[in-house]
């Protein structure tokens, strides 16, 4: 009876690790693909690339404890889930790149791992999700979880959607020279209008997973759309200082870039209260 139970428990484990490899391959596959990318992990500086890479750990460990590929009982379950997302992205980011001969042996030791680090972070969060978004069943105590989320549970994951969704778009020279292009009464409506959609995706229009709190429309506009889109700005404030796009710029432009990047981190927020 023990071992058909350890077998089982066995079977689910990699049943788990098979869905963290597609989320892993879905999930970064855009950046995979970006050439912004590819040029990033080679020439970013090292200590940011670092920096970036640890702080992507407690990121995965909370996201372990709310929807990682494996039910988790104690933090050091979701840290050794964590570690494990970390590895399952490695493995999946190598393939994939020495598959489309982005990564070949002619290339420098350098620039072959700055190419690797940068995207694996993107990748193990879609090993650590792919659970809640490819179809696996949570448990009751998973879903019991999410539901009851505190106050800091929630702003945690609107900071991880909006790392997510911000991370995608960041690399590119499309957020220069949008920012470039817009007037300041351009990008005062672009905050405003970041702020009506986070506040109505998760709160107002009905979509599923919307939430719904006591209190009156300003008590949460205040303590979670404001907020959560303040969280989305110093996300996106952080991804461009990794990425080197707020270097030799003045506050002005570094304000403007990191409006426009608040966009689809505002909506990376928003979608992350509604899917996980």
């Amino acid at each position: 009876m023990l071992r058909r139970h350890g077998i089982e428990e066995n079977r689910q484990y990699a049943l788990g690790l098979a869905r963290a490899f597609g989320g892993a391959i879905i999930f970064a596959f855009p950046l995979l693909m970006t050439m912004e990318m590819w040029w990033l992990g080679f020439y970013m500086d090292r200590l940011r690339l670092a920096i970036f890479l640890l702080t992507a750990l407690p990121l995965l460990v909370g996201l372990s404890y709310y929807a990682g590929f494996e039910d988790t009982f104690r933090w050091r379950d979701d840290l050794m889930d964590a570690l494990s997302a970390y590895a399952v992205g490695f493995i999946a980011v190598v393939a994939v790149l020495t598959l489309m001969s982005i990564i070949t042996l002619d290339q420098t030791w350098r620039e072959i791992v700055g190419k690797i680090t940068l995207l694996v972070v993107p990748a193990s969060m879609g090993a650590t999700l792919a659970r809640s978004q490819l179809g696996g069943a949570k448990s009751a105590e998973s879903e019991q979880r999410e539901r009851q989320a505190s106050y800091a549970g929630e702003l945690f994951l609107m900071m991880a959607g909006a790392l997510f969704v911000a991370f995608n778009v960041a690399p590119t020279e499309e957020m220069i020279l949008i920012a470039y292009m817009m007037t300041e009464w351009h990008t005062l409506a672009l905050a405003v209008a970041s702020l009506v959609m986070l506040h109505a995706f998760v709160y107002t229009v009905g979509f599923g997973g919307q939430e719904d709190y006591p209190g009156s429309f300003f008590s949460v506009l205040l303590r979670f759309t404001i907020v959560g889109y303040a969280i989305a700005l110093l996300v996106s404030l952080y991804v461009l200082w990794t990425f080197g796009r707020t270097d030799a710029i003045g506050i002005i432009e570094i304000a403007k870039i990191t409006i426009v990047l608040g966009f689809p981190g505002a909506l990376g927020a928003a979608l992350a209260r509604l899917v996980l």
